[in-house]
């Protein structure tokens, strides 16, 4: 008797001890249905509608590349249609932001800002080559290349904030950083 009991309590302290294990940053881990890594999510993994021959071949959209396929899943869609409403048309710009996007563009713009934007920037580099050995060894000066024109956050915010304009807060400048 005294022996079972013994079994009993050891195996009773085995259980404790691993139910203590179990938690993850104070909630159990398969109770937690949201990611906390950078990895795959298994949830997000949808398989496609299956295929079909349409009707009419010649009414297919013309393929393109990193766009959308007959065949994806939109569930978020697939729900409001079926709780009886209406998916609405994804075209341009949301109406929300209709007056942001005319104030941005009331002095014009440019067509191929990117490829103009990407020319300027080849010529600078060429221009602010890296020393010998990080060309040699193919490192990156990029950040190097355009360190003098980074803008400092906290001397900007501290410029606004001089001139009496209220600023959100912001985390010190050396929140980063190792404590010591």
């Amino acid at each position: 008797m005294r022996k079972s009991r013994m079994v009993l309590a050891v195996a009773g302290l085995v259980l404790l001890a691993l139910a203590a294990c179990s938690a993850h940053k104070g909630a159990p881990h398969l109770m937690n249905l949201h990611s906390s890594s950078d990895g795959p999510d298994e949830f997000a993994l949808l398989p496609p509608k299956a295929l079909a021959l349409p009707e009419d071949l010649t009414a297919l959209p013309d393929p393109t590349p990193g766009g959308e396929n007959l065949t994806d899943q939109h569930p978020v869609d697939d729900a409001i249609v079926a709780l009886g409403g209406k998916v609405p048309a994804v075209s341009g710009v949301p109406a929300s932001d209709s007056g942001l996007v005319r104030y941005a563009g009331r002095a014009g713009g440019v067509a191929d800002i990117r490829a103009s934007l990407a020319a300027d920037d080849l010529t600078w580099r060429k221009k602010h080559p890296g020393k010998f050995l990080e060309r040699v060894f193919s490192l990156t000066t990029y950040y190097d290349a355009y360190k003098f024109m980074w803008l400092d956050a906290y001397a900007e915010l501290q410029r606004w904030r001089d001139a009496g304009v209220r600023t959100p807060s912001a985390p010190p400048k050396d929140s980063g950083k190792a404590q010591k």
